[in-house]
């Protein structure tokens, strides 16, 4: 699969699994693919996973911005390409995950046999939420990429997880210390400019999956309803006791979820 050339070049680090119907897992923000740990280590019987790390975050290079979710997409899409992946795939997008993944499919539907939408929505930013986006940008240009991602870490999971679990809350905070000033400055801008996917959720006609944990305080609930909806072929999963990182919070009834689709989709693996 090729996409449009970019202005540059950057190494691209990813984790890939075998030879098996291919699961892209892209990560959120401020994270990188070691989101996908248990992922990675429960779906490979299902998938072949492919989990890149963005640029500017985990172990891909630090590569200034601004950068825009086509141009992200494109670098998943590129990926793809050089691994020879087999088509169609399924794409799973997490937050800002979701967003690239809704823009992959915009841009390469015939690509694509089905989405799976975690904690996202299909909205653009509202005039607040660029002004939010840019203060944070300012923010990390003064202070420091932890910055940023350190004041978000309580609100990235379900406050008794967070309260009761020190050990998940030390494993993201290692993730998230990993992002580069140009990963997280770059992302912001390509958040804050993203387009409205609301639109074009009715004409989605692959299966999609949408997960969401019901006590996600950063994007409600009630965005992953008006998605299920708005599209014609789609499921819902409210995952109890989870906040914005189902898939880390819950493993076990996010991976099953997973799992479903997937035998759906490609029949069961002998």
């Amino acid at each position: 699969m090729m996409s449009e050339e970019h202005e540059d070049d950057f190494v691209m680090a990813f984790q890939d699994s075998c030879d098996k119907p291919a699961l892209l897992l892209i990560h959120g923000f401020p994270l990188s693919s070691s989101m996908w740990t248990p992922q990675l280590d429960d779906l490979g019987d299902y998938a072949r996973i492919i989990a890149p790390d963005l640029r500017g975050f985990g172990n891909s290079d630090s590569v200034p911005g601004p950068y825009t979710i086509t141009q992200l997409a494109d670098d998943c899409a590129d990926l793809l390409g050089y691994l020879n992946v087999a088509t169609p795939f399924v794409v799973c997008g997490l937050s800002m995950g979701g967003y690239i993944a809704l823009e992959f499919y915009r841009r390469y539907p015939e690509h694509v046999a089905g989405l799976i939408l975690a904690a996202t929505r299909a909205g653009a930013d509202s005039p607040e939420g660029k002004a939010g986006r840019d203060k944070a940008a300012e923010l990390a240009k003064n202070e420091g990429a932890t910055a940023v991602s350190g004041g978000m870490l309580p609100k990235m999971m379900a406050a008794k997880t967070y309260e009761n679990d020190p050990e998940l809350v030390e494993f993201v905070q290692e993730i998230i210390s990993t992002a580069s000033l140009n990963g997280v400055v770059g992302a912001l801008a390509a958040m804050r400019d993203r387009i409205d996917s609301t639109p074009t959720l009715g004409d989605i006609d692959v299966p999609v999956l949408i997960i969401h944990g019901a006590d996600d305080t950063l994007i409600p609930p009630t965005e992953a309803e008006a998605m299920h909806k708005a599209i014609p072929d789609s499921e819902l999963v409210l995952i109890p006791e989870a906040g914005h990182l189902p898939n880390l919070e819950q493993p076990d009834v996010f991976n099953d979820a997973v799992i479903d689709f997937l035998e759906e989709l490609f029949g069961e693996e002998e």
